[in-house]
């Protein structure tokens, strides 16, 4: 064997180590680093609920959720959302599965504890209402693609907001979303198979 053929013999077991090793820190990493269908939704949070309580994501695992953004002065989509979401949670119930109803208010100056804690009161006690100081609301927003502007000026301003409800399986995983307006029969069974993950 001539120097030169035991020299590209050896550059190439030296390509097919590199080559390997990469591929072994390639596959480590992918299969140790959670996917975002195995991550937990949206970013982290530390706010206040209904009762002044702190409240961060872990209290959106354990069961599923059905998270809604929304305030108080909203005209229409916001309370009947919730009104809706209590009802199927009420139905969900009678058949032996839970389901967490979540309200998270993208007006914060308005929306104190106290005034979430009779907003919720008056559709359902078992609504977990969510507020905060207005930069925390806002990163949570952005950490759930959740769009929110005020509209107007002075005390009678409104809100643009996205009016869809995010779904999370029972260990804070998207699970999909139920559209403003969505058929009922669909969110239903939405909620149905929800429950059962």
């Amino acid at each position: 064997m001539s120097g030169a053929q035991i020299f590209r013999i050896g550059l190439w077991a030296i390509v097919a180590l590199v080559c390997g090793a990469t591929l072994a820190v390639y596959l480590s990493q992918s299969t140790t680093a959670p996917t975002s269908a195995e991550a937990a939704y949206g970013s982290p949070f530390r706010l206040v609920d209904q009762n002044g309580a702190e409240i961060t994501e872990a209290a959106l695992r354990g069961k599923p959720s059905a998270v809604f953004f929304g305030f108080t002065h909203c005209p229409d989509v916001c309370p009947t959302t919730l009104a809706e979401l209590s009802a199927e949670k009420a139905a969900l119930k009678a058949k032996g599965k839970d389901l967490n109803v979540v309200f998270v208010t993208v007006d914060p100056e308005r929306d104190t504890p106290a005034v979430l804690k009779d907003y919720v009161g008056a559709v359902s006690p078992e609504i977990v209402a969510i507020t905060g100081e207005p930069a925390k609301i806002a990163e949570m927003l952005k950490g759930w693609g959740v769009h929110a502007e005020k509209v107007g000026e002075g005390a009678d301003y409104t809100m643009d907001h996205t009016a869809s409800t995010f779904l999370l399986d029972s260990a804070g995983r998207f699970a999909g979303t139920i559209a403003w307006g969505e058929n009922p029969k669909t969110t239903t069974e939405k909620l149905e198979r929800l429950a059962n993950l």
